[in-house]
Order: C-alpha cells, then structure tokens, then sequence
C-alpha cells in the first residue's frame, strides 16, 4: 500500500487534482455500500455520486460536523466489529469527545502519514527520535508517532508527557537527535537543564517536532513561544497541525511557510460561514475529506480549525496546499469590546512575559449580552495591583482592549487546568449563553 505514493507532492498540481479525483470517486463508493450514515445522508438529500467528475464537484456533497459525528456515532463505522483493531477518543479540546476506531489498513495508513510527515522534517532511518506524548488513555498522537519512526527506520524512545527528570535521562543516556513535544514544554525542559546544571545547548538534540501548539504567526515568523525557545535552545522548530478525526497531519518542511498537504491522504477545502470556499490566503475552517480510510471515514468535516492556505509551489518543490498556523477555532472567536479576538492572541501576550507560571482564559456572556473575557494567571513569584496594572497595559498595547485579571495560586490553577481524561492543559474556558 502507498507505493511509490510518497513522490506524488512532487508532481504537477494536475497529476495531484487527478489522483485526488480518483480517489474521491473510490470513497463516495466505499461509503454509499458501508457507511450507515453517508448512505442515510445520500439517500436524504438525493445525491448521486456518479455525478462526483472532478475534484471540484465535491462542493456537491453535504457537510459533516462535530455534532453529526457525536449525535451518529456509531453509525459512521464502516467495518464489522471484529476487523477494529484500536479504539482512540478525540481530546475533546472543544465539545464532548467522541469515539473513533481503526482496522489493520487505517494503521498502516497512519503509519505511513507519520512517515511522509518526518520526512517532510528531513528525519532519516539515522535518527533517533524521543517521543513526549501519551501512548495511551485512548490518544492517537503518539501511536501514530510510534508507528511512523518504526515505518522511517529510527531509532525510538517512547517517554511519553510530562516528567523532565525523565526525559533528561533519556537525552543525556541514549542521544537522541529528534524531539516530538508540545512547544510549551521545550521551555519547561531549558528551566529544568539550567537548574541542574545540564549543558543542554550541546547535547544531541538537533530538531523538535512540535504538536498541539502554534509556533508560527501569520506571516510564518515566530510566535512568542517559538522566539523563546530559540532565544534557549537553538533547535531546527518544525510545526506540525493534525486531529484525531483527520488521522493525517500537515508537517512543515524546512522552508518554515506551512504544513503541506499530504495529498494521497486528504482532500482539504477551506470554507467560509456560508460553506463556501475562500480565496488564497484569506482565512477559512479547515474542511476534510479523508482517503483510504476504512473503519470510520469523513466526507468534508469542518475541523472548527480557522486557517490562510496557500497554493504557490514550495521552495522545496512540493505542489501541495499548505496550511498557515491556526488563527483559532470557530467556536471560539470572542466579540469583546468592539474588537474580535482569538485565544491565540491573548495566549501571545500571557507567553511573552517571564513573571507568568501558567493561565486561563474565562469568556462568559455579561448582563447586557456580549462576551466577557477573565484571565487567570499564576506567578512565579508574589505580584501587587502594579503588575496587575502592567499587564493589562500589555494588553492594550497589543490587542487595543484589556480584559478583567485574576491571580491565582499555582496550586488552584493547576487543578482546574489538568484533568486526568484530558492529554493537554486547560487554557480556555466558554462559559457563554447558547444563542437560542
């Protein structure tokens, strides 16, 4: 399976339209005969899938959400219940997790994803790769990473999240050359070498592929947590944006202007509130279509994911689409003031300043209807009403408008954000209205 697929980024933009057109046609057909939810939905709205000619045509097909997926399930599963090999539950980042399952020819799929997505950041069979992320509680991430380096040749340590002492063991004992971390946590390994005197700036650690966080800003320069590690540790910086519905990723090459397309795996459209595709370069939710999936394919499922894309040839020679960092999430976006904001943004200025130890952002609805924005911070150390004072006016500086501030004790703060379902901190908190 994917033979000599891995080449096809490479070819001309029409070699890629036709593949992608062929294998579009192979899915609506698989899941017309095996998906009790597309058949249903097909029957329903009168579509014929024969009139599916070119890529293009997909705009013809309905759009799946979040809430289809939660609310059917079960009836997105194409296979018989003995053929499902693994069962993965999505963070739940946004919404109620939902269940996703997995057959011996998904696996190899996303084998072979994590393969095309390491060597997109130039990884080889010659390296060894210390993995950060949780191999269980039901998480994709880091199976998929483990089955990727096996497919590459490298070599592997499996450390999972969290424990610093840990992970500087495994550096400094078995040298690996290549990180997969959260970005966040880069820093919390510079802060522990320094307090232990570890000369971290010439161990064997070359490049780290980061996950669940933006590195980039808009124009693809650093963001203030990609400036801070590099400011530390002079490491090559590789961003990486996938989900667990998509079980494919869109991993930087090292031209740093986004995450190509892998487009044997995945047809991605970019929608606007009307689900109309958006220009180049203007920002729309990340829309997908998944390839030779079996267990539980998806037909043009908005991710909630708001992005710029970009078509231009590479400098690297690939011709696939590339994603720009994530603005934000649909559901996210807060109207405060006047001003209409994104938690990325407010994550920029909270990243910048050293006093910080950790936040949270609250958004609820006020009396009068509109959004309210409380974030809750903790410090390293004790703080008065002047740096209270500061940093909104940090905030002005940067955004125009200064939400309510909350400091918190470390200890209060680390128990609302860290729940023991959840792989990732808690950074965000909507506690709006519904519009009814």
């Amino acid at each position: 399976m994917y033979e000599n697929q891995d080449q096809l980024a490479f070819q001309s933009k029409e070699q890629i339209r036709a593949f992608q057109t062929n294998s579009l046609q192979r899915l609506l057909a698989y899941v017309n005969t095996h998906s009790p939810y597309y058949r249903r939905l097909f029957k329903e709205k009168k579509i014929n899938i024969k009139n599916i000619q070119q890529l293009e045509d997909i705009v013809q097909l309905p759009i799946t959400t979040k809430d289809d997926l939660a609310q059917n399930n079960s009836d997105f599963i194409c296979v018989p219940t003995h053929e499902i090999i693994d069962y993965i539950t999505t963070s739940g980042t946004v919404g109620d997790p939902v269940t996703l399952i997995t057959n011996d020819a998904d696996l190899n799929r996303l084998a072979y994803n994590e393969y095309i997505s390491f060597k997109n950041a130039g990884c080889s069979s010659h390296d060894i790769i210390q993995l950060m992320t949780t191999i269980d509680k039901r998480f994709m991430a880091g199976l998929a990473y483990f089955l990727g380096a096996r497919k590459l040749g490298a070599g592997i340590i499996r450390v999972g999240a969290g424990m610093p002492e840990l992970q500087w063991d495994s550096i400094l004992r078995i040298k690996p050359t290549v990180l997969v971390a959260v970005p966040s946590f880069i820093i919390k390994l510079v802060d522990y070498a320094i307090k232990n005197n570890i000369d971290y700036k010439n161990c064997s650690i070359k490049k780290a592929i980061c996950i669940g966080e933006p590195l980039r800003n808009e124009d693809f320069s650093l963001n203030t947590l990609g400036r801070k590690i590099k400011e530390h540790w002079d490491l090559e910086l590789y961003s990486t944006y996938a989900s667990t519905e998509m079980a494919t990723a869109f991993t930087e090459c090292a031209c740093g202007v986004g995450g190509h397309q892998i487009p044997e795996l995945i047809v991605v459209e970019f929608l606007d509130d009307h689900n109309l595709p958006v220009a180049v370069g203007q920002a729309g939710e990340v829309t997908i279509t998944t390839l030779d999936v079996q267990g539980m394919p998806l037909i043009r499922y908005k991710t909630g994911d708001v992005v710029k894309h970009y078509t231009d040839t590479c400098a690297c020679g690939r011709n696939t689409i590339r994603l720009g960092p994530v603005i934000g999430r649909k559901n996210q976006m807060i109207k405060y003031k006047g001003t209409t904001l994104f938690p990325s943004s407010i994550y920029d200025v909270l990243n910048n300043l050293n006093e910080i130890h950790s936040y949270l952002i609250e958004i609820s609805t006020n009396e009068i209807g509109t959004d309210d924005i409380l974030v809750k911070v903790s410090t390293k150390e004790k703080v008065d009403d002047t740096f209270v004072k500061e940093l909104k006016d940090h905030f002005r500086a940067k955004l125009r408008v200064a939400p309510s501030i909350e400091i918190c004790s470390i200890e209060d703060l680390h128990a609302i954000q860290y729940k023991e379902s959840l792989r990732k901190p808690i950074l965000f908190i909507d506690k709006r209205t519904p519009i009814l």
